[in-house]
């Protein structure tokens, strides 16, 4: 009733159609049960139908296409209730395992709050308290900026730092991979990412510590910052030793800004908080981390920098948002972000990230000289590489060749599916035409995932050494699948 005791909408207002229903109000309700039970099953022909047609496709070849129902920390389970280990951990974002209770608490709390999230012009409590304990980790810095994800977090370093000193060109790493986003783009060494997407930006690519090119291209005068991956994600190929260091020293000499690519390496991974803490006095000018620290749950990166960075890039308040973005900081990531830093810092993950993966690397290592595809084991914390080599011996090297003809990176795919298929263990090839195993696990796994991981790889080895089996039958399948491809 309005206020004259008449039915209707008010004055002036117009008339509400059929149906109309007042905000709200109740409809008909939505059901996630109810559409997963209906729907679940369709998983793979709705990727197919409407977004991208190649990954169901790749699955069904490789024999990934699996119906997981469930998932907590490092496992999952099928509809059957079968196990399988996760040593993937959905490419780091995973680093305390699927579900952790004090992620999921938190976001239980924080939607329960209510808070007025995002109104854009007040100043919430939550971003402050995450970026106080990110810093408090990264004392040398001074503010940070909250985005979306990893490569989000990269293109604020590369704004940050052209604006900062005025200069054009980033320098970065052959194989190096910081996002796929137009920015990033420019500063991925891997060619396959980057063709057909030309033109980029005018960004210099160097090998990983070659000091020599580095301090030739700073003389040209206009290097705004040199952004790295202290550990590269393809092939697990650590900067060798001084190589941080020494690389800090070239570019402050040259008024230009180290920038530390720590979106997979930090918050653990490597058995300190950041990676680039395994060499003394490195202090990068900007650090990028994601992944890990939404818990699992919500997209968010961060960008870390020391305090004229960010003075230079937001000078007078008509500059307030010249770098903003849209989801940056809101309630739900924040409260993840504080809770996973939160759970690092009661369980000891760092700690455990780096004695379990030292476990894991020594037992890993001692196998180099049993198998003669093995050809090495590196990485730190629980980052590792598996990388296979040419044998020695003359029938294993004729079927080495035949796969290397083919395609390379074959075998470590050969090796890769009988530890899902057989061994109910999920891994990764660590590239494009790369014999190398990454694993990067869960930070929160111990020394019985160690056992299970181990006593499966040397069962998929003994079967790669006797040369026939399902195995081989496999690697055939892969050849003639990649013949086809080109």
């Amino acid at each position: 009733m309005t206020e004259s005791g008449e039915s209707g909408t008010g004055r002036g207002s117009a008339p509400r159609a059929a149906g109309h229903q007042e905000p709200g109000a109740r409809g008909k309700g939505f059901d996630l049960a109810k559409l997963l039970a209906e729907r679940g099953g369709e998983r793979y022909e709705l990727h197919t139908a409407y977004l991208n047609h190649q990954l169901p496709r790749m699955l069904r070849t490789i024999g990934f296409d699996k119906v997981y129902e469930r998932a907590e920390g490092a496992h999952f389970w099928d509809a059957e209730g079968n196990d399988y280990l996760d040593m993937l951990a959905g490419f780091g974002v995973m680093g305390l395992g699927r579900h952790h209770p004090v992620v999921r608490k938190a976001l239980h709390d924080v939607l329960d709050a209510s808070l007025a999230d995002l109104t854009r012009f007040d100043c919430q409590p939550l971003p402050g308290l995450l970026a106080e304990k990110l810093l408090a980790h990264s004392p040398h810095l001074d503010r940070v900026f909250f985005g979306n994800s990893g490569t989000e977090a990269v293109e604020t370093a590369l704004k940050f730092a052209r604006y900062a000193t005025g200069k054009p060109r980033i320098l970065y790493c052959s194989h190096a991979f910081h996002g796929l986003t137009t920015g990033s783009l420019s500063v991925n060494g891997e060619a396959g990412f980057r063709d057909g997407f030309a033109p980029l930006l005018p960004d210099t690519a160097l090998a990983l510590g070659d000091l020599d090119a580095l301090e030739r291209e700073l003389k040209r005068g206009d290097v705004a910052g040199f952004v790295v991956e202290p550990i590269q994600g393809k092939g697990v190929y650590a900067a060798p030793p001084g190589f941080l260091r020494a690389a800090q020293e070239l570019l402050h000499r040259h008024k230009a800004l180290l920038i530390a690519d720590e979106v997979q390496t930090g918050l653990g991974r490597t058995g300190d908080f950041y990676a680039y803490q395994h060499e003394e006095g490195v202090e990068p000018d900007l650090i990028c981390v994601a992944k890990a620290l939404s818990g699992g749950y919500v997209p968010v990166g961060a960008t870390l920098g020391k305090d004229w960075i960010f003075r230079k890039v937001y000078s007078s308040m008509d500059r307030v948002l010249v770098h903003s973005a849209s989801f940056g900081s809101n309630a739900q990531a924040m409260a993840a972000g504080l809770a996973v830093l939160s759970v690092i810092e009661d369980e000891r993950i760092v700690a455990n990230a780096r004695a379990t993966g030292d476990l894991l690397r020594s037992r890993l290592s001692a196998l180099v000289d049993r198998y003669e595809f093995l050809s090495e084991v590196r990485g730190r914390g629980l980052m590792i590489g598996i990388e296979f080599g040419r044998p020695a011996s003359i029938g294993l090297r004729g079927r080495w060749t035949m796969l290397q003809a083919a395609r390379k990176g074959l075998f470590a795919q050969m090796v890769v599916v009988p530890l899902l298929q057989k061994h109910r263990i999920l891994t990764q090839v660590s590239g494009d035409e790369l014999e190398v195993i990454k694993l990067i696990p869960p930070l929160t796994i111990g020394e019985g995932e160690v056992d299970r991981f181990v006593t499966a790889f040397t069962a998929v080895m003994d079967d790669a050494h006797k040369g026939g089996g399902l195995m081989w039958d496999f690697g055939r399948t892969l050849v003639k699948q990649a013949i086809a491809n080109r």
